[in-house]
């Protein structure tokens, strides 16, 4: 049991650093969604199931939902979405003319 926590005491740190310093948000909503879920696993092991069920509704269901929600909104998904496109799109024009 005593591992237990340890391992969640760590992933938990790990995920809130990583929010921290991520460049892409949408990976740092994710990172997110997972330390609230590991959280509500804490209260769910000190004996406390409502705050966990707290926890997992509004902390990685409802937080995460409005995050996507304001992300889609002022149009950062999509510019990303098309910036891998370009990058896809200049690899490929240069392996043509590579190749050429």
């Amino acid at each position: 049991m005593e591992a237990l926590n340890i391992i969640l005491l760590i992933f938990i740190i790990g995920c809130a650093v990583a929010v921290a310093f991520s460049k892409n948000l949408l990976r740092s909503i994710v990172l997110f969604m997972s330390m609230s879920l590991a959280l509500s696993v804490v209260w769910v092991l000190l004996e406390s199931p409502d705050l966990a069920i707290t926890e997992a509704a509004v902390g990685a269901g409802i937080d995460s939902l409005l995050m996507f929600a304001t992300l889609k909104k002022i149009h950062a998904i999509d510019l990303a979405d098309r910036h891998k496109e370009s990058v896809y799109d200049k690899e490929v024009a240069e392996d043509g003319k590579a190749q050429a």
